[in-house]
C-alpha cells in the first residue's frame, strides 16, 4: 500500500462509509454567535426591561429608545454577517490541497477528499493534512512546533506518527492516514487559526471596562433617582395613590437609559467589520478583525526577502567555474529535474538538460538548518549549497578556498544569490566531505517587487522600523535591501548572533539586514523585539517564516506562500502585493482614531447622564427630561453624526492610552454639562417656572451643548463634517419649529426668564467645554510626545 496507494474501489468504499477527511467547519463565527453577541447582552436586557415597563404603563411615546436598540442590534448583526460571508468566501478560495498515491499514481486532491488508509506524499513545504503513520522516508523532517511547542524539526522514520497541522521542512516521504475528519489535528488547528473572532484589543478591552463600570452602578443610581422622583411628586404614598408614580418611573427610566452607551459597542463592531470588508476588496484577507487595529500600532516590521521584497521567482544567472571536475553539468541537470526540487534547483532545468544516465547511489535532502543538499553518484559525492555553509572555514583554509570565499562574497554583494557545487569522497553521516573541492559557483537573480521601495519609504516616513531577516547570504540580502532604498552597508551573519537576549537586542538596534537566519532565529528575533516593548509585524511566505509569523503581534502571509504560513497569519495578502500594507496601516489608524473620537461622544453622554442622575437624586429635583426628549437629543448630537465620523478618513498616528484620553475629556465635559443643567433647573425651580417649560429649556440646553461638543470633537471641521453638523443644527430647528414634533416631545415656548437662563447656561457650558478641550489637547499632545520619545528610545 505505501507504494501503490488505495484503488478507486477502496476509496469509494471508504467514502460510502463516511471515513473521509471532510469536516464542515466555519472559517468564522457562526450566525448564532453573531446574533447572540449583538442581541443577548446585559445592556440590551436593561433596555428591553425599560421598554416593556413604559409600554405597560401606557407611555409608548417615551419608548423610542427601544426601537433604537432593536435597530442597533439588527444593524450590528447584519454588518458582522456580511463581513463573515465575505471572509468565508475568501478563506475557502485559499484552502490547501493534499497529494496522495492512488492506483499506483500520484494525485492532488482536496483535503476533504482524503480517506482513511490513503497514502500521503509529503515534500518540503507541505502541511500534513491528516494524522498518519510514516511509511517511507528520505531525510523526512517535520516541524511540529505549532502542536507541541518544540521548535526543532523532528526526523521521521517509517513507523513514526505524523500529526496533521505539522509542516514538512526537509526531505520527502510517504505516510498512511489513520485519523481523518473531526479526529484529525488539522481541522481543529485550521479552525482555530482561521476563525473570524473579535479577539481582545486595546479598544475592545477599554470599552468592556467602561461597560462593566456602568453595569455595577446602574442599579443603585436607578433607586436613587426613583426615590427623588417619588419625593418630588409629594412622597411615596401620595405618588403611589395618585398615579404620579408613572411619571416617577418614566423619569427614572430616562435617567437609566441615558447612562447606557447604546451605540458605542455597535460603532466599534461596525468600524472593525467595515474596515475588514474594505481591505477584502483590496485583496487583503483579515482573519481576525482586531488585526486591522493592530497593524496601526506596529512600530517594527520584520520582512523576509524572498517572496516579500522579491517576487520569489528564482532565475538562473550564470556559472563561474573554479576547479575542473568532469560531470558537473550532468549533476546540475539532475538537481533541476527532481520532483521535489525547490525554486532554485528548478531554475537549473532550463540551462542544464542532460542528467547522468546512472541512478544516484544516495542523497542528502536539503535542510534549512544546514542549507545544503547532496547526491552521490559513482564518481563521488556532489554537494550543492551556500559557499559559507559548504566551506564554513573558507576564510582561514587554503588560499584556493579563501579565493572562492572572496569571489562568492563579491558576487553576493551585487545582489545575486550564490551557490557552490563541490565534489568529494562520499560520507555516511550527512556531513560535507573533508576532501571536498569547489567545482563551480552558480549565481541566481531575483526580481525585486516594483512596490517594495515605495512601501518601505512609507514605513520610514511613519517611523516604523524595518528589519530584513532572511535565510540567504547576508551580502546578497543587503544588496537587495540597498536596491529598495534601505541604508544597509552590509548584512549581519545570523550565525554570529549572540545568545543573550540583551546582546541580541543591541545587535538588532545596530543592524537592519540579517542573513543566514534559521526559522528558530526568526522566531527568537520577534520574541526579543516584543519583550523590549515593540509591537512587531512579520511578513513572509515560506514554511521557515511560519514560527515567526505566528509569534508576531501581526503576522502577514503572502497568498503564494505555504499553507501552514497562511493558516497562522492574521492577514493574508491574496494577490501577494506588498504595497497593500500602507492601506492596512491607514485603515487601522482610521479605525483607532475614529473610534477614539466617537467614544468621546458616547462616553461624554454616559458621564453627564450618570452625574445628572446622581445630582438630581441627591438634590431631590425632578429629572429634567422625558425619555423621548433624550432619544431625539442623542440622535441629533451623537447617534447620527457618529455613523459618519466613524467611517471618515483619518491618518492620525496611534498613541497608547486610548481609554485614559477618552475619559479625560468625557468626565470633565460631563461635569460641565451636569453643572449647567443642575444650576438651570435649580434656578428655574426657584423662579417657579412650570415643569414642562423647565424640561423644554433643559432639552434645548442639552441639544446646544451636545452640538457644540460635536463641533469641538470634529475639529478641524472639513466641508463634509460641516455638512453633517449643519444638518444636525437644522434638525434642532425643525424639532422646535414643527408643530407635530413640538407636540410629540412636549416642548413649549420659553418665557423671557427661561430664555435668559437657557442662553446664559449654554454660554457658560460652551466656555467650560472649550476649557476642557484645551486641557485635553495638552494631555493628548503630552501622550504623543511621550510615545515618540519611547519609540525613539527603542
Amino acid at each position: 500500500m505505501p507504494h501503490t496507494g488505495l484503488t478507486a474501489a477502496e476509496v469509494a468504499e471508504r467514502v460510502a462509509a463516511g471515513r473521509t477527511n471532510a469536516f464542515v467547519q466555519d472559517t468564522s463565527r457562526s450566525v448564532w454567535s453573531i446574533v447572540r453577541a449583538n442581541v443577548l447582552t446585559l445592556f440590551n436586557g436593561i433596555i428591553l426591561a425599560c421598554f416593556l415597563v413604559l409600554l405597560a404603563i401606557g407611555r409608548w411615546q417615551d419608548a423610542l429608545f427601544g426601537f433604537s436598540a432593536i435597530a442597533n442590534a439588527i444593524i450590528g448583526t447584519v454588518q458582522e454577517y456580511r463581513a463573515k460571508r465575505a471572509l468565508d468566501r475568501l478563506a475557502l478560495l485559499n484552502a490547501p490541497h493534499a497529494r496522495v498515491l492512488r492506483d499506483g499514481g500520484e494525485q492532488e486532491i482536496d483535503v476533504a477528499a482524503v480517506v482513511m488508509d490513503d497514502t500521503l506524499v509529503l515534500r518540503a513545504g507541505d502541511q500534513v493534512t491528516a494524522d498518519a503513520i510514516a511509511a517511507g522516508s528520505r531525510g523526512l523532517q517535520i516541524d511540529e512546533s505549532m502542536l507541541t511547542g518544540e521548535s526543532d524539526a523532528v526526523d521521521k522514520a517509517p513507523g513514526d506518527r505524523v500529526l496533521s497541522g505539522s509542516v514538512v521542512v526537509a526531505g520527502e516521504g510517504t505516510a498512511t492516514v489513520d485519523r481523518v475528519g473531526a479526529d484529525s489535528f488539522a481541522n481543529s488547528l485550521t479552525a482555530e487559526a482561521k476563525r473570524f473572532s473579535l479577539v481582545a484589543s486595546e479598544i475592545r478591552t477599554s470599552l468592556n471596562r467602561v461597560l462593566k463600570w456602568v453595569a455595577w452602578i446602574i442599579g443603585p443610581i436607578a433607586l436613587l433617582v426613583l426615590n427623588a422622583q417619588m419625593v418630588a411628586q409629594g412622597g411615596w404614598e401620595e405618588a403611589a395613590a395618585g398615579g404620579a408614580w408613572r411619571d416617577a418611573a418614566t423619569a427614572t427610566i430616562a435617567a437609566v437609559v441615558a447612562m447606557v452607551p447604546l451605540g458605542l459597542v455597535l460603532m466599534t463592531s461596525i468600524t472593525f467589520a467595515v474596515g475588514a470588508v474594505k481591505l477584502a476588496r483590496q485583496q487583503v484577507l483579515v482573519q481576525e478583525l482586531p488585526a486591522v487595529e493592530g497593524l496601526a500600532r506596529v512600530d517594527i516590521i520584520c520582512l523576509d526577502k524572498t517572496g516579500t521584497l522579491t517576487q520569489g521567482d528564482i532565475v538562473f544567472d550564470e556559472t563561474h567555474p573554479l576547479i575542473p571536475v568532469a560531470g558537473w553539468e550532468g549533476v546540475l541537470a539532475w538537481y533541476g529535474a527532481q520532483h521535489d526540487a525547490n525554486a532554485t534547483a528548478r531554475s537549473l532545468a532550463g540551462r542544464f538538460t542532460d542528467p547522468p544516465s546512472e541512478d544516484p547511489v544516495d542523497r542528502v535532502p536539503f535542510s534549512s538548518a544546514r542549507k545544503w543538499s547532496a547526491v552521490v553518484f559513482g564518481d563521488g559525492m556532489w554537494v550543492l549549497g551556500g559557499p559559507e555553509m559548504v566551506f564554513p572555514g573558507g576564510e582561514s583554509d587554503s588560499p584556493g578556498l579563501r579565493q572562492v570565499a572572496g569571489t562568492a562574497r563579491d558576487l553576493a554583494a551585487t545582489g545575486r544569490r550564490t551557490l557552490v557545487l563541490a565534489h568529494g569522497t562520499p560520507t555516511h553521516d550527512e556531513t560535507v566531505p573533508g576532501d571536498a573541492v569547489p567545482v563551480v559557483l552558480l549565481t541566481f537573480r531575483e526580481n525585486i517587487r516594483e512596490d517594495a521601495a515605495a512601501t518601505l519609504a512609507y514605513f520610514a516616513a511613519q517611523d516604523v522600523g524595518v528589519r530584513i531577516i532572511s535565510g540567504d547570504n547576508p551580502h546578497t540580502v543587503a544588496a537587495i535591501a540597498r536596491e529598495v532604498g534601505l541604508d544597509a552597508p552590509d548584512g549581519f551573519d545570523a550565525r554570529e548572533l549572540p545568545t543573550r537576549d540583551e546582546d541580541l537586542l543591541a545587535v538588532l538596534g545596530e543592524h537592519l539586514v540579517f542573513g543566514r537566519v534559521t526559522p528558530d532565529q526568526k522566531k527568537r528575533i520577534v520574541v526579543v523585539l516584543k519583550s523590549a516593548g515593540h509591537t512587531v509585524a512579520m511578513t513572509g511566505d515560506g514554511v521557515n517564516d511560519a514560527l515567526a509569523i505566528k509569534e508576531a503581534d501581526i503576522g502577514i502571509a503572502m497568498n503564494s506562500g505555504a499553507a501552514a504560513t497562511k493558516a497562522v497569519a492574521r492577514l493574508v495578502l491574496l494577490d501577494g502585493r506588498f504595497s497593500h500594507l500602507p492601506s492596512v496601516v491607514a485603515e487601522g489608524r482610521q479605525v483607532i482614531a475614529n473610534i477614539e473620537r466617537v467614544s468621546m461622544l458616547f462616553l461624554t453622554k454616559t458621564a453627564y447622564a450618570t452625574f445628572l442622575a446622581i445630582t438630581f437624586g441627591i438634590l431631590l429635583l425632578p429629572f429634567p427630561f422625558l425619555p423621548r426628549q433624550l432619544s431625539v437629543t442623542d440622535g441629533l448630537t451623537i447617534g447620527i453624526p457618529a455613523f459618519f465620523l466613524a467611517l471618515l478618513p483619518n491618518a492620525q498616528r496611534y498613541v497608547p492610552g486610548f481609554l485614559r484620553r477618552s475619559l479625560t475629556f468625557a468626565i470633565p465635559a460631563g461635569v460641565a454639562v451636569t453643572f449647567g443643567l443642575a444650576t438651570y433647573s435649580k434656578l428655574a425651580a426657584n423662579l417657579q417656572i412650570p415643569e414642562a417649560e423647565i424640561r423644554s429649556g433643559s432639552t434645548l440646553i442639552l441639544t446646544i451643548i451636545g452640538l457644540w461638543i460635536l463641533v469641538v470633537l470634529s475639529r478641524p471641521v472639513t466641508r463634509f463634517k460641516g455638512l453633517v453638523i449643519g444638518a444636525m443644527m437644522v434638525g434642532l430647528v425643525l424639532m422646535y419649529a414643527l408643530p407635530i414634533s413640538r407636540s410629540f416631545l412636549q416642548l413649549v415656548d420659553p418665557t423671557l426668564p427661561t430664555a435668559v437662563l437657557v442662553l446664559a447656561t449654554s454660554v457658560v457650558c460652551i466656555a467650560l467645554i472649550e476649557i476642557v478641550r484645551f486641557a485635553h489637547r495638552r494631555i493628548a499632545r503630552r501622550d504623543a510626545e511621550r510615545a515618540l520619545g519611547q519609540r525613539l528610545a527603542k
